[in-house]
Order: structure tokens, then C-alpha cells, then sequence
């Protein structure tokens, strides 16, 4: 059999726009193969969340399965297997299923739907579909198709795909990008194919939804477990297997962590700004490692000519951080402003002297060297609702979790994006960066982290370093016990410190722009 992957990047929501990708994948393929796949949910996008609880959006569904019907007709030799949500079929509590539909000649041939709803704090599926006992077997074409939706595949042992001896397993999801899972999915279907001797078929969405970022990495196993198809990663892919003649092995490579961290960011910013209806961003550039990351991603993602770096230096910014800023911007290309903000902080300062009790002599508090960071959040949204520039914060995990952020200043944008990654991770990102030649100056990597708000301030002055900061952070994310991760060798003190930090700083994390999402 002949079926073909159509790794595609579906519109959240942009049921039209979604349709129009099925049209040009049956434009290019429909007469020369017998089945084409598409992803989970991909008519809706995923995850559509309440999308499925509104009548109109699910009638726009019916609307354009009706003229997928329409269109098959044009293609009599193939079918179209699509993941859409449907009204639940008559003895199924609940209003929606997460179904795929198998489209041929004019009709619909056969409808399957995710058995085992899945749980995360990004899309509840227990709380907008229902669960259907389904055999999952659609018969296409003399071949006994099992067809699995999203992490059913996991529970692949209760499913009795063995016992009905599918011809082949078709894995439709939407799985995210995670640094954490990058081979999992690839070495969990190969396993179960060389265990039960059955091919599998492995479709997933690519592109991004929001936080979340879906990387592809589609692939077709045979029934010795032997990868013969995998199809690139962040990046739309439509191709043709011959199941039955898939004898060419190929290596399935994942892409290695940080070079997947890269690829994800970009396409997680692409696809936000794009999907969003912006085409530009702007960033505050400070002389220091995160914005110039950010910076860098930015312009890789969307390209030089939409992205504006302004740096906003203070009495107390060094010298040196301009023209860091500046020398990174001519090495990118991108589009460079400096607005000092002394005036506008004297202004402040000046107005509130009385009711603030401000000491011009005394040492910068941090109710002043908050105001310094919300003068430059606003001069940066000013760009964004004047030019209609994406505002791209700088905050790394490090920072966000320990509330070393100010709100409504750093935390200032409309997406995050390298609010999951830690700062030593950050530097590894800036060095890959800087793998083929110098993009980021030297002298940024090099120079101790400083928010530069007052006079001689750097991070460690205020956080432990951030080696030690980031392990214990990890040892916690990890769900390691205080006790636990100071048998590691971590002070007790440094612990306890980092555990209030987080309790205490939990109000700001929940009101920071979006952020991508690399652990999952």
C-alpha cells in the first residue's frame, strides 16, 4: 500500500485555512497514492480546547468535512484519513470525541476515536471529550488498518490491535517537543513493532499552538522494528511509502538537545508572531546574555528586516552595554535605537520624592530600580502599539522562578521566550549561537550577569550562582525533597532559600507573558 505522511502545520482554530492544506496536499498526491494521513485533530488544530464546546466552530467542522467528501470524489483511488472532532455517536455520554474519519469515494468509510483521554496541564482532554471503547480497526483496501489517536498508542497492550491481525498501526498525534522526550515515541514504536511484528506509521503535527511546539519527526517503521521513513523535523513534510516495499533502512536521528532547543524556539516564535497576525518584533537590548539570545532567535526566526533591538541605558548602565548591544545588532543586521531613559527616571523620581520618601543619597532601592524596568517595559510596548511590534521578553526560568523579574517592566511582552530554559543552559544556547562565527560578542558571554539598576549590582549579589541555582532547581522540578537534595551536596541554607524563593514569587510567574514551552 501506498499511503502518504502529511506532516503539516495546522492553524489553531483556522478550520478554512486547514482545509485549504488538505486541498493542495490531494493536489499534489491524491492520484498516486492509496491513502493519505493527516495528523490528530488537525481540521481543528490542537489543542482547540473550547473551541469544542461551541456550536458554531463544530457546524464550521461539519462544514468542511462536507466538502472533503466533495472533493474525494475527484480522487476515487484514495482515501484521506484526517483527525477532527465529532459529536459523540449514539451511546457515548458527552458532546465531543476526539475522532479520525476515513474519507473516500464521497463518503465517510469509517470513523475511530481516542480511547484513553490524556492529561496535562496545558489541554485537560477528560474535560472537552469523551472516551469511546473502540477496536480502532478500519478495513481499507483488503488491509486491517489499526488506527491509534494521540497517546493511546501507549497503552498499545490493552487496545487487542495483536489479536485482530492488523496489517499495520497508523499513530496520528500531536505530540509536543520536549528535551526531555526527544527519542521516546521513535524507540517506544519500535519496540512494540519488533515485539509484535507489525509496521507502524507515525504522523505528528509540526509547528506551534501557542506554548506549545510540535517538532514532526514522522516516521514509518516496518515489522522488523527498522526505521525506513522519517521525515524532517520543524518543518512541513508531505511524502509517499510503499509499505510493502519499504526495504531501505534509514538512521533516525533526533535532533541532539541543544540544536533542538534552537529549532524549537524559532519555531515556536515564527509561528506566534505569524499566527497572531504580527510579522515584526522588538526586544530591549541590555548588554547582557538573554537579550541577546533572544535577539538572535528573533531574527533567525523572522528575519533581520522585522526586528528592532533598542537598547535603554540608565546612569547606571555601563558603557560597555550599548555597545555590546550595538555590536550585536550590526552583526545580525536588524534594525538598532538608544533611548536613555535618565529623564524619564529623574521625572519619576522627581514627582515622587515626597510620597516614595526617596534618599538620592542613600543606596537605589529595589522600589527604584523597579521603576527603571517598567519605564523601559513601556517605551517597548509604545514601538509594539505604534509600529504593531511583538514584544519579545527576555526572562530566562532562572530568573522567573526566583522572582529575580519586575513585574509589568522585564515581564513586560507578548511572548516569553526563554522563560523555560535556566541561565546555564542559556549560555549553552549562546554558544551554539556562535558555533559557526561570532554573533553574539564575546564580551556578552564573558561579563558577569548584572540587571544593571544600580551602582556595581550583579545577579550573585542577590542570587546564589547560577550553577549551583540551576541544579537545585532541576533537583525540584525533578520532584527530589529538600532533605533529598541536600544529600546531594547542596547547602542547607542555599535550599531553603531557593524553595521560599519560588513560594514567594509564584504570583509573578503567573502573570509573565506566554511562554514557550521545551520541558514537558
Amino acid at each position: 500500500m501506498r499511503i502518504t505522511v502529511a506532516q503539516l502545520n495546522p492553524a489553531l482554530g483556522d478550520i478554512e485555512k486547514n482545509f485549504e492544506k488538505i486541498v493542495d496536499v490531494l493536489s499534489e498526491k491524491g492520484k498516486e497514492t492509496d491513502l493519505i494521513v493527516f495528523s490528530e485533530l488537525f481540521l481543528s488544530g490542537y489543542p482547540a480546547k473550547d473551541f469544542f464546546k461551541k456550536n458554531e466552530f463544530m457546524e464550521h467542522i461539519q462544514s468542511a468535512l462536507d466538502r472533503i467528501l466533495i472533493l474525494s470524489k475527484n480522487y476515487p483511488d484514495t482515501g484521506i484519513l484526517v483527525g477532527i472532532p465529532l459529536a459523540c455517536p449514539q451511546g457515548v455520554e458527552g458532546g465531543v470525541c476526539n475522532s479520525v474519519v476515513l474519507v473516500y469515494q464521497g463518503k465517510v468509510l469509517d470513523v475511530r476515536s481516542k480511547m484513553f483521554s490524556g492529561k496535562n496541564e496545558f489541554f485537560n482532554e477528560a474535560g472537552f471529550f469523551s472516551q469511546v471503547p473502540d477496536n480502532h480497526i478500519i478495513t481499507f483496501k483488503g488491509k486491517n488498518l489499526g488506527v491509534v489517536l494521540g497517546d493511546d498508542v501507549l497503552n498499545f497492550s490493552e487496545l487487542n490491535l495483536v489479536q485482530e491481525e492488523v496489517s499495520i498501526v497508523v499513530n496520528m498525534t500531536a505530540t509536543p517537543f520536549s528535551i526531555k522526550t526527544i527519542n521516546a515515541m521513535h524507540n517506544l514504536i519500535k519496540e512494540q513493532s519488533e515485539k509484535y511484528n507489525i509496521p507502524f506509521l507515525f504522523v505528528n503535527q509540526v509547528g506551534a499552538a501557542d506554548e506549545l511546539i510540535f517538532d514532526g519527526g514522522s516516521f514509518y517503521v516496518n515489522e522488523k522494528g527498522e526505521t525506513v521513513l522519517v521525515c524532517p523535523f520543524f518543518e512541513e513534510h508531505v511524502e509517499t511509502v510503499e509499505t510493502e516495499l519499504s526495504k531501505k533502512i534509514v538512521q533516525y536521528t533526533a535532533p541532539e538537545e541543544i540544536s533542538g532547543i534552537c529549532s524549537a524556539l524559532k519555531q515556536g516564535i515564527r509561528d506566534y508572531i505569524n499566527k497572531n497576525g504580527f510579522s515584526k518584533a522588538v526586544i530591549g537590548l541590555s548588554g547582557g546574555i538573554d537579550s541577546a539570545v533572544t535577539c538572535v532567535l528573533a531574527e533567525q526566526a523572522i528575519g533581520a528586516e522585522n526586528v528592532l533591538g533598542i537598547a535603554m541605558p540608565s546612569k547606571y548602565s555601563a558603557k560597555q552595554s550599548e555597545e555590546y548591544s550595538l555590536t550585536l545588532s550590526k552583526n545580525l543586521g536588524i534594525k538598532f535605537e538608544t533611548i536613555p531613559i535618565n529623564g524619564i527616571y529623574d521625572a519619576y523620581i522627581k514627582t515622587l520624592k515626597k510620597q516614595l520618601a526617596v534618599d538620592e543619597e542613600g543606596d537605589v532601592e529595589v522600589y527604584l530600580q523597579n521603576i527603571q524596568a517598567r519605564i523601559r517595559g513601556n517605551i517597548l510596548m509604545s514601538f509594539s502599539n505604534k509600529h504593531e511590534y511583538m514584544v519579545l521578553a527576555t526572562g530566562n526560568k532562572s530568573e522567573v522562578l526566583t522572582g529575580y523579574c519586575t513585574l509589568y517592566g522585564d515581564t513586560v511582552g507578548g511572548l516569553a521566550v526563554i522563560a523555560d530554559l535556566s541561565k546555564t543552559m542559556v549560555y549553552k544556547l549562546a554558544l551554539y549561537l556562535n558555533r559557526d562565527s561570532e554573533i553574539i560578542p564575546k564580551e556578552i558571554i564573558e561579563r558577569a550577569p548584572s540587571a544593571e539598576l544600580k551602582p556595581g549590582q550583579k545577579d550573585q549579589d542577590t542570587l546564589p550562582p547560577y550553577d549551583v541555582l540551576d541544579a537545585v532547581l532541576f533537583y525540584l522540578e525533578e520532584g527530589c525533597s529538600m532533605r533529598e537534595i541536600e544529600q546531594k551536596g547542596f547547602d542547607k541554607k542555599t535550599v531553603e532559600w531557593v524553595v521560599k524563593r519560588i513560594k514567594s514569587n509564584e504570583y509573578k510567574r503567573r502573570q509573565l507573558p506566554l511562554a514557550l514551552r521545551i520541558n514537558m
